[in-house]
C-alpha cells in the first residue's frame, strides 16, 4: 500500500501570484469581483475611452488567496478593463479630485438586454461607477509588482438589527 503526500494549496498560489482572468458572464465577474475585493484604486488612475469603447483602472489588489493559504498580507498591482462600454455613470466621488482613494466591495454584472447590460462596481462609502455594456468583456490582470500589505482588510459589521 503507498501513502500519498498530504496536498498542499501550492496551485493556489501558482495561479494567484500572478492572476490573469477574463470575464464573459456573471459567473466569471463573480470571480474576478472576489479577487478585487478591497483593492484600493485611485481616482486618477480610472479611464473611459469613448472611441475605444474601454473602461479600465488600476489598483492594489488585496491578494485574499496568498492570506488564506499562508497568513501573508500582500497586495498585488492590478489592472481591470472592460470593453464594449457604451456609458459610464458615477456617484459618490469627483473625478476631478484625482487623489481620491476608492475601496472596491463588489463588481456585479445585471443583464437588461442580452448579451449587453449594465456593470456595477461598488466602492466602500457609497461610491459607485455603472459601466452601460453591449456585452460583458472585461479582463484581469496582476501587473507584477507584489508588496507586503500593513493590515488584512477588515469590515465592522453592525449586530444591531431594527425593524
Amino acid at each position: 500500500m503507498q501513502t500519498r503526500e498530504p496536498q498542499t494549496h501550492a496551485p493556489c498560489a501558482q495561479e494567484c501570484e500572478q492572476l490573469r482572468l477574463v470575464a464573459l458572464d456573471r459567473e466569471d465577474l463573480e470571480v474576478v469581483s472576489c479577487h478585487m475585493q478591497d483593492a484600493i484604486v485611485r481616482v486618477g488612475d480610472m479611464a473611459f475611452i469613448p472611441a475605444a469603447h474601454r473602461f479600465a483602472f488600476v489598483g492594489a489588489r488585496f491578494d485574499w488567496c496568498e492570506s488564506a493559504r499562508t497568513g501573508k498580507v500582500e497586495r498585488a498591482r492590478t489592472g481591470l478593463h472592460f470593453d464594449s462600454v457604451r456609458r459610464v455613470q458615477r456617484t459618490g466621488f469627483d473625478p476631478a479630485k484625482p487623489d481620491t482613494i476608492l475601496n472596491v466591495l463588489s463588481i456585479a454584472f445585471d443583464e437588461t438586454d442580452a448579451p449587453g447590460g449594465a456593470v456595477t462596481v461598488t466602492f466602500s462609502g457609497g461610491a459607485a461607477l455603472r459601466l452601460e455594456v453591449e456585452c460583458l468583456d472585461a479582463q484581469m490582470r496582476d501587473m507584477g509588482e507584489r508588496w507586503e500589505a500593513r493590515a488584512a482588510p477588515a469590515h465592522a459589521i453592525d449586530d444591531t438589527i431594527t425593524g
